[in-house]
């Protein structure tokens, strides 16, 4: 705060001595140490509601900041839930598709397969036929 050298404190000493005089000397020196103490605890307090008015802005700072980047990543998932809402209904539809050629593919499979059963049946028992004439 000041600068007060040992020289000029000894010069107040001194002048305070010749002022007040000796009786009362002790009892001055008293109220002015009250008194600068009390000047430090005013300056201490002063000096720590500064700082942590500063550190209220650094952290409303910081807050702010956090809100910022948490609007950010809301909108990233809100994007990614649309993207995925929007490919799970292109699947959806791509399912649907498929089980419908499905459905419609075995019916034709299945008549196909009914005329192809007796000409399998007919090469089978012809087959048949050519191993037992090779084998009697």
């Amino acid at each position: 705060m000041f600068d007060f050298g040992f020289w000029e404190l000894v010069l107040i000493a001194v002048v305070a001595l010749l002022v007040v005089g000796p009786e009362r000397l002790p009892g001055v020196a008293r109220q002015a140490g009250l008194w600068v103490g009390k000047a430090r605890r005013f300056m201490s307090s002063v000096r720590s509601d500064i700082e942590r008015e500063i550190q209220a802005e650094e952290l409303k700072k910081v807050l702010n900041q956090q809100q910022n980047e948490l609007k950010e990543l809301k909108g990233m998932l809100m994007e990614t839930q649309a993207d995925v809402k929007t490919e799970l209904e292109q699947t959806d539809h791509l399912v649907k598709s498929l089980e419908d050629q499905l459905q419609s593919t075995p019916t034709q499979d299945s008549s196909k397969q009914d005329k192809q059963e007796p000409l399998g049946s007919k090469a089978n028992s012809a087959g048949n036929d050519t191993k037992q004439s090779t084998g009697s």
